[in-house]
């Protein structure tokens, strides 16, 4: 536990910060996330810190050293543990009955955009030269739910046999969140202008708006500015029958690639032929917090609780994510994700579009 402190006490601080700035933060910001924000911290802090082991025989840059192995241990479990704790307590926000409540056209339209963007993603991603993980991160955000599908994604990542040519889990998840808030922040300008274009009833422009932006509060911003209460409603049902899909979608995928992995001869030398679970704890986890939040049995004031807890932990998970990003690399290879992002971002709000004006009357 003392190898924990200093990391600890470092992600407690910046946790605290963010969460007292968030008020401000969402008046100038409102379409951004607070994990992005979290995210970026990370990385301009471990940035000054020398993180990824930068070498400089200079005395302030051998203390900058010093104090970044000193927090690792502990930002390291955070952005491990913690993270998967947030993911199970997610769950407590999903009633099945409210997404239920969109009825099966609506249904239809959230579970045809997600396999299309998921698949079209993860096929364009090798083709523009994208590494897969980064790959698999912005498909996952794009597809399902923003930040926090990034986060419950990257959470098995560092549980899988790592190829050689793999990038860091946190340059991955710092490139899917940069896009998730740059292309969603688009959409909540683009979206609503378009859905007046169109002549959309607010019941199609909540079901568009909730079924292809990313983040929760840049759905509630994008719905917002139109007309009616429709539209907000039926877009927030909306985007919660698309967080329901996320753990399916992460245990699938983490089995998929296990099994791959334990085909290999290289795969059984990196973890002593130990195969992980098919199904991540945390995934269990989420699926038992949603049952509970379906069947009544946690109170309301706990579920507001809980709500709070879990962007704690969120928060926290991504600043220590981003203390360990490598930011150069970044800048070097940016331009092949933010062109993926853009891909992506069309496929995810032609497709609902297209859906939606198919179904739903």
């Amino acid at each position: 536990m003392p190898r924990l402190a200093p990391g600890l006490a470092l992600t407690a601080g910046a946790t605290a910060t963010l969460l007292g700035l968030a008020p401000l933060l969402a008046r100038a910001a409102p379409s951004v996330s607070p994990l992005v924000l979290a995210l970026l911290l990370g990385a301009a802090c471990g940035s000054a810190l020398g993180a990824r082991g930068r070498q400089d025989r200079t005395p302030g840059r051998r203390h900058a050293a010093r104090l970044a192995r000193a927090v690792e241990p502990g930002t390291g479990w955070v952005a491990r543990h913690v993270l998967r704790a947030g993911v199970v307590l997610l769950g407590l926000q999903l009633a099945l009955s409210d997404v239920l409540g969109l009825g099966w056209r609506g249904l239809a339209v959230v579970a045809l955009t997600l396999t299309a963007t998921f698949g079209a993603t993860v096929a364009l991603g090798p083709r523009l030269g994208v590494p897969r993980d980064t790959t698999l991160l912005v498909a996952t955000g794009f597809s399902v739910c923003g930040a926090a599908a990034v986060s419950a994604m990257a959470g098995i990542l560092d549980r899988l046999p790592r190829r050689r040519d793999d990038e860091a889990p946190q340059d991955a998840a710092a490139v899917a969140l940069a896009l998730v808030a740059l292309y969603g922040t688009a959409a909540v300008v683009v979206l609503p202008r378009l859905a007046g274009l169109l002549g959309l009833t607010g019941t199609q422009a909540g079901v568009w708006i909730g079924a292809s932006v990313q983040e929760v509060a840049q759905v509630v911003a994008a719905a917002g500015g139109l007309a009616g209460a429709t539209a907000l409603t039926t877009a927030t049902v909306a985007k919660l029958a698309r967080v329901v899909l996320l753990a399916p979608l992460v245990a699938g995928t983490g089995a998929l690639r296990s099994r791959r992995a334990a085909l290999t001869a290289r795969a059984a030398r990196h973890d002593g032929g130990r195969r992980p679970p098919l199904v991540p704890g945390f995934v269990l986890g989420f699926f038992g917090a949603v049952v509970l939040r379906s069947l009544g049995a946690v109170p309301d004031p706990m579920l507001d609780a809980a709500a709070l807890v879990t962007t704690t932990l969120f928060v926290a998970a991504m600043f220590a994510l981003g203390l360990g990003v490598d930011v150069p690399r970044l800048v070097r290879t940016g331009g092949r994700a933010l062109l993926l992002g853009a891909c992506s971002a069309v496929v995810v709000t032609g497709t609902a579009l297209g859906a939606v004006l198919l179904l739903v009357p």
